[in-house]
């Protein structure tokens, strides 16, 4: 049986907020901690390398988002801590920041997801246009539910 993630998220007040704790803090599991082992491939060390010189030198914090990426795809299409820990050693700032780059962006994922990630819009402007109809369809023709 292949896992499938419904998550949905409501924008109030020019703030996006997921209807989940756990997207919010980290909590060490045995799967995911500073000391879960993490590196990149030697073939994408090559694409770090060539990320990395699209920025200035003194600007490699920029290479962030394609970095974390990156990590995601090599990963099974989540971020763990230590990829994030990672990415700062090689960016060469502090690993907070790179928590909260990967805890803004909703495109990252930072606990396992099924091979299926279905996300869907929920603000007003979606539901006024149909969003919840296409959510209950979603859950109904592959039976599944939030979460």
């Amino acid at each position: 049986m292949q896992r499938v993630v419904l998550r949905s998220s409501l924008k109030v007040r020019g703030q996006t907020r997921a209807f989940s704790a756990g997207l919010s803090n980290h909590k060490n599991t045995s799967y995911n901690n500073d000391k879960t082992p993490f590196d990149f491939t030697v073939e994408n060390y090559k694409r770090v390398n060539a990320i990395l010189a699209k920025y200035p030198t003194h600007y490699k914090q920029a290479a962030l988002l394609p970095l974390l990426d990156l990590a995601q795809r090599q990963n099974d299409n989540w971020l763990p801590l230590s990829a994030m820990n990672k990415i700062a050693e090689i960016v060469g700032i502090v690993p907070m920041r790179v928590y909260e780059v990967a805890t803004f962006y909703t495109m990252f994922h930072r606990e396992p997801v099924g091979k299926y990630f279905i996300q869907l819009c929920g603000t007003t402007p979606c539901m006024a246009c149909g969003s919840e109809e296409i959510k209950k369809t979603i859950m109904d023709e592959l039976h599944i539910g939030d979460g």
